[in-house]
């Protein structure tokens, strides 16, 4: 029987040294930061914390350990990721952005480029080294990021330009959302940039990424003050003639931008998922320990009522489903050379909404004291509504990708049930990005969806 839900030996110690960390050097510094009304002094109150996972290599763990990085499994990452999101799913944002903005350098880049900007991520001896995903764009106009793969050239879709100048691209536009504002609004080290190279085609031609490094003359950055993930970084980044190398062009994204970031929000979307597990596992068990201490003024603790014990059960069940719908989609993952635009989707979608209704029943059964400072639960509710409209919007990208995936005429719709490779092409992007295509096309004879994105 291969199908087998029993962590192996290596795993519960990875769950426990993930848990050991969350709950001991993670959890004392989380209540303050979260309270700072400075959202870049929130960030760096974590700091401390952050640079004791560096060393202990959690900070680094999802990065090829050919290149110093600890090697973990999308399966092993996840299980150590809920234990540090059951504390603070912010702060395992700062550490999953180091995988957002450097796994697409073990994907696309050159053997040269995987030892200099891998290795020096993972080798820093300050263990303060910071990698950063910066793919959004502040909304207004027809720039933005739900419909970066928009058939049309510019100015719809990703704004971000960058022009070559002999041995450098000129960068110039806004980003929004980045995690790339470091510890003092001065970049992290290194970010991995979606930039329009094309600006004549649409996204899924004219788009690629490039690595941006700290101290590239020409950028500011200023950070988000945000209601939730208080503890991560999330900056508005202004390019102003920036010169970044062409060395620093990933190959394998070059027009393959759109790619890029598909994989990277399917590579992230059990991650997200199972930051929802965790929060929603905090919830359940803090609503749990109230409702066996507290009547209600009735003569027994209200978990021997019913309706609490009813919904606390269905509670359970739900979080039980979500985190193993996390571990298949990171073990699909791992069978599929990182690759799961679909699973990785429907992963991310499915978990993050069930569990932010489980928090919202858990506050339910607690009544109006959930609504105390005195209890997480309003934090909890908070870090959880981050979750289905990040990473990816769920409305705004995730479930197209699964729309785009499934009305391709050759999808296999056993495909998963089957652990079949789902190849994810170009030809499954652009779908619904086009709301009023008909109106403005169908009499003009002009076919600008289809010469773009073919």
């Amino acid at each position: 029987m291969a199908i087998d839900f029993t962590m192996s030996p290596e795993q519960r110690q990875i769950q426990a040294m993930a848990r050991e960390f969350a709950e001991n050097v993670l959890a004392p510094v989380v209540p303050e930061a979260d309270r700072e009304p400075d959202p870049l002094l929130a960030h760096a109150r974590t700091k401390g914390a952050y640079v004791e996972a560096y060393k202990a290599g959690i900070a680094m763990a999802m990065l090829p350990k050919e290149y110093g990085g600890g090697g973990l499994s999308c399966l092993d990452l996840t299980i150590a990721a809920e234990e540090i999101c059951a504390v603070d799913p912010g702060f395992a944002c700062t550490v999953l952005c180091n995988g957002l903005g450097l796994m697409p350098v073990a994907w696309y880049g050159t053997e040269e480029q995987k030892k200099r900007f891998i290795g020096a991520a993972t080798s820093d001896p300050t263990g303060e080294f910071l990698g950063g995903w910066t793919a959004g764009e502040p909304p207004g106009g027809t720039g933005g990021t739900a419909n970066f793969d928009n058939p049309f050239p510019r100015p719809a879709g990703i704004g971000l330009t960058a022009t070559r100048d002999g041995d450098h691209y000129i960068l110039n536009g806004r980003k929004k959302w980045s995690s790339a504002g470091g510890w003092d609004a001065k970049g992290v080290n290194a970010q991995t940039v979606i930039v329009r190279t094309d600006g004549d085609v649409g996204g899924t031609k004219g788009l690629s990424a490039i690595v941006v490094e700290r101290g590239t003359p020409g950028i500011s950055y200023e950070f988000v003050n945000k209601e939730g993930h208080r503890t991560a970084s999330n900056a508005l980044i202004t390019f102003d003639n920036a010169r970044v190398p062409v060395d620093n062009l990933l190959p394998g994204a070059a027009g393959n931008g759109d790619f890029v970031i598909n994989r990277n929000f399917a590579w992230s979307g059990p991650v997200a998922g199972i930051a929802a597990v965790g929060m929603a596992r905090s919830a359940y068990e803090a609503a749990l320990k109230f409702c066996k201490a507290n009547t209600a003024g009735s003569l027994t603790p209200i978990i021997r009522f019913q309706n609490v014990g009813y919904i606390l059960g269905d509670c359970a069940a739900k979080i039980e489903s979500a985190r193993y719908f996390c571990w298949r989609a990171s073990d699909y993952l791992d069978k599929h050379e990182q690759h799961a635009e679909l699973v990785g989707a429907m992963c991310k979608i499915n978990t993050t909404e069930a569990m932010f209704d489980v928090i919202y029943k858990c506050m339910q059964v607690v009544g109006v004291n959930s609504l105390s400072t005195e209890y997480p639960f309003g934090r909890f509710l908070r870090e959880a509504s981050v979750l289905p409209i990040y990473d990816g919007g769920n409305m705004g990208m995730q479930r197209r990708r699964v729309h785009g995936v499934i009305a391709d005429e050759g999808f296999n719709p056993r495909a998963v049930m089957e652990d079949s490779t789902i190849v994810f092409e170009k030809s499954m992007e652009s779908i619904g990005t086009v709301a009023d295509w008909d109106r403005q096309y169908s009499n003009s004879g002009s076919t600008p969806f289809v010469s773009a994105a073919e």
